[in-house]
């Protein structure tokens, strides 16, 4: 494929973009391969890249029943950042950060990244005290956090209003290198990369069975053929437990719906990501001039990508208290993903009770911001057959031996 330039733009330009290529293939599944990625949103497209490009295994085929990046990756508010609490959490949620900062470079194709910082507000007395704890636990990590004032809140987002009348400001857990990378460029990106390297997406192709043979082979039944796999990687968000259950096991998920929408374009007014817990929304500023905001999961399994008008009132009330400039603002669109969700709110990356057939999934609200990370350590299992160092503690049988990596409480909004 050509690489992208500023010299092949100019020439594309002369040429009124005559010559651009397709970004990947769309080739027909073969019968048999290697490795079988279900799945073709940012965390198997990365697994799948992470395969090639760190294990040499490029006989592989990512299947989509969709569209490439049509379901929780193009869905998502964008937000990156790795300020968690556990060690085990920080580790792959700084890896995945660190990696964000060079894959423009790396993929030769611009995800936008935007280390804008994140500012996570403290709204209590009890939750300035846990972000201060995660502050600490930062320090000795080695993650890059910093602890502000109210007054330093102000200083960074002169807009925000930190005398709330329900909720005042008390501080806030900064992280400057976090921020928001274009959803879709991610995906794109890695599908590009991938085809390069001689793999196959296959889109338009859905799972609908999963046999395991006594010779070690995966027997996928789809809705364009059967195919044979050596090994088989889940990467299906909130249908993983649907995918389970055609290959005979259960998890440990439920599935429910995220919600979020963006308001008209407006000129620039919000330069940073600001989260809050205590009346659960956050919000940024798209380089289109969009609000981009979001709140909590829904309380109830559905697997809907609708929006609801409950949703709307209980998040947009809550921000136009803190950003009354935003008040007359009109809603542009709304949307939800389906998100899969562990009692830990923490990661399954793990092999199954099916010989050669491996999860990835129970990223819950905060997928998008762990898709470099998930596909390294997800790649890294795929061809060992052992979780490494990023995936060890993300395994399945944490469940059973008690040993939760408990974030549903300790890391801000879970997103």
């Amino acid at each position: 494929m050509k690489r992208y330039s500023i010299f092949g733009l100019v020439k594309e330009a002369l040429n009124y973009h005559k010559g651009w290529e397709r970004a990947w293939h769309s080739p027909e599944p073969k019968t048999r391969y290697d490795v079988v990625i279900i799945g073709a949103g940012g965390h198997g497209l990365a697994t799948a890249y992470y395969l090639g490009k760190n294990h040499n295994i490029k006989n592989v085929a990512i299947l989509e029943k969709g569209w490439l990046g049509g379901g929780n990756t193009g869905r998502n508010t964008t937000i990156i950042r790795s300020n968690y609490l556990q060690d085990a959490s920080t580790a792959i949620y700084e890896k995945s950060r660190s990696l964000y900062e060079s894959l423009s470079h790396e993929l030769n194709f611009n995800i936008m990244f935007s280390p804008r910082g994140v500012m996570s507000l403290a709204q209590t007395h009890h939750e300035a005290k846990g972000f201060q704890r995660i502050n600490s636990a930062n320090i000795v990590q080695g993650i890059e956090t910093k602890y502000l004032n109210s007054k330093e809140v102000k200083e960074l987002c002169p807009i925000i209003n930190v005398k709330g009348p329900r909720y005042p400001i008390l501080g806030a857990l900064w992280q400057a290198r976090g921020g928001t990378a274009r959803h879709d460029a991610v995906a794109w990106g890695y599908a590009r990369a991938c085809s390069e390297m001689g793999m196959d997406i296959v889109q338009q192709c859905e799972v609908i069975g999963v046999n395991s043979q006594a010779d070690g082979l995966i027997a996928l039944e789809t809705s364009r053929g059967n195919i044979l796999a050596g090994k088989v990687g889940v990467v299906v968000a909130g249908h993983s437990g649907i995918l389970a259950d055609m290959a005979g096991f259960r998890l440990p998920i439920e599935s429910v719906a995220l919600q979020a929408l963006v308001s008209e374009p407006v000129k620039p007014i919000l330069d940073i990501v600001v989260m809050a817990n205590t009346v659960h929304g956050y919000i940024s500023q798209s380089d289109k001039g969009e609000l981009v905001i979001g709140g909590g999961a829904d309380s109830y399994n559905n697997y809907t990508q609708r929006g609801s008008f409950n949703h709307i009132e209980d998040t947009v009330r809550a921000l136009v208290e803190m950003f009354p400039i935003i008040t007359s603002l009109r809603m542009l669109r709304q949307w939800g993903g389906i998100v899969d969700m562990t009692g830990d709110r923490s990661p399954i990356i793990s092999k199954t009770p099916v010989e050669n057939i491996f999860i990835n999934c129970g990223w819950g609200t905060g997928g998008f911001k762990a898709i470099p990370g998930s596909g390294w350590a997800m790649a890294e299992l795929i061809a060992k057959g052992e979780p490494g160092r990023l995936a060890k503690e993300f395994t399945l049988d944490r469940f059973k031996e008690g040993r939760v990596i408990d974030e549903s409480v300790a890391a801000a909004v879970a997103h």
